[in-house]
């Protein structure tokens, strides 16, 4: 069968302006492919660049991955955030090499048993790194496909998924896949974006049911707004006389799964008793007489389905506290690098920590 209409228009295009220059389509490998994938999930390219780069040169090969702590992972994934891909990441790596002997199956089938790859994912590395003709639905692929057609409705519906995976599996062309698969991400990123599309440069404008409507950013359909709910906690940034700070590790499933934090409290009461409260328990737990706080500003650090309202609570300790036998929770100094997996507020925090003598701290 030859190619769509819709096809030789989109890969003419790419063949004069498609990005070839990126990263990932350097030295391609299922393992490349897979890596730029996952990071690329709800990320963009200008964003990923970098920690792709710092990402193969640390674990170079699946093998690498595999056999690497997943703080290690977790550590190079900080600012990228949803974290379980990183989690995911490692855990499919160590699959690879357990039970296939390092070698990324070769069917769409078998990649989308791997933890962490699904359907548009199996795909893209299928197309991309081993030739083998497979469709996409990415959040750039929906968008194209959804305007080109006039699809109502949210993707995230069953019934609009299933129109979408119908429309990208018949253009979807047996020759040249790989560029096809490719040039789909690119009308997406650089043509038909969410807002302001540029449909004068797009090659399949003419042909476009959106753009013949004149609605162009009606497709695709918003996903229905539910108000987030707002949880507050205290941040408790707990210093020592040496200057170092307590962290624990956060459990490996749920938010920020295996990441080092600061000890949290709900915040139930005025802040400042809240804090007063929660230093006075650590200073117990931890045998120490004398403390300060200090209360900082709250800001919002927002998920896909709630806002977290942070108030952190500088707690400086004027002794050296009881030895933590628990390998749960550690003592790091803020002046140095510190390579574990952290999330981007309690990296921020720690930063401005850094700058500051614990010694300077005020009391409440």
């Amino acid at each position: 069968m030859s190619a769509t209409p819709f096809a030789r228009a989109v890969l003419r295009w790419f063949d004069q302006h498609g990005r070839k220059h990126l990263p990932w389509q350097q030295n391609i490998t299922p393992y490349r492919v897979w890596v730029s994938e996952i990071m690329l999930q709800q990320t963009q390219v200008t964003t990923v660049i970098p920690y792709f780069e710092r990402f193969m040169e640390r674990f170079p090969d699946v093998h690498h991955l595999a056999k690497a702590p997943v703080d290690d992972v977790l550590h190079l994934w900080t600012g990228l955030g949803y974290y379980a891909r990183a989690r995911n990441l490692h855990r499919c790596a160590q699959t690879v090499v357990e039970k296939h002997k390092g070698e990324f199956p070769n069917s769409v089938e078998g990649l989308s048993d791997l933890p962490g790859i699904g359907r548009s994912t199996a795909g893209a590395i299928a197309s991309i790194s081993m030739g083998l003709w497979a469709p996409i639905l990415d959040g750039n692929v929906k968008r194209v496909l959804a305007r080109h057609y006039a699809i109502d409705g949210w993707p995230g519906k069953k019934t609009v998924e299933e129109q979408l995976w119908q429309r990208a599996t018949e253009n979807t062309p047996k020759q040249r896949t790989h560029d096809y698969t490719q040039a789909m991400m690119d009308m997406g990123a650089l043509l038909c974006t969410r807002s302001k599309p540029k449909c004068d440069e797009c090659p399949v404008a003419k042909s476009c049911d959106a753009l013949a409507l004149g609605r162009q950013t009606d497709f695709p359909g918003k996903k229905p707004k539910v108000e987030k709910p707002v949880k507050p906690i205290l941040m408790l940034m707990l210093q020592n006389s040496y200057g170092e700070i307590l962290l624990y590790q956060r459990p490996s499933s749920g938010i920020w799964g295996g990441l080092w934090s600061f000890p949290e409290e709900p915040l139930e009461d005025e802040p400042h008793i809240a804090a007063e409260t929660a230093a006075q328990d650590f200073a117990e737990h931890l045998n120490v007489k004398q403390w300060q706080t200090h209360l900082w500003d709250t800001f919002r650090h927002t998920f896909s389905h709630y806002h977290l309202d942070i108030t952190p609570v500088h707690i400086t300790l004027q002794n050296t506290p009881t030895s933590l036998e628990d390998n749960q929770w550690q003592w790091v100094n803020p002046l140095t690098t510190i390579e574990i997996g952290l999330a981007a507020p309690v990296k921020k925090l720690l930063q401005q920590l850094g700058k500051q003598s614990p010694l300077q701290a005020n009391l409440l």
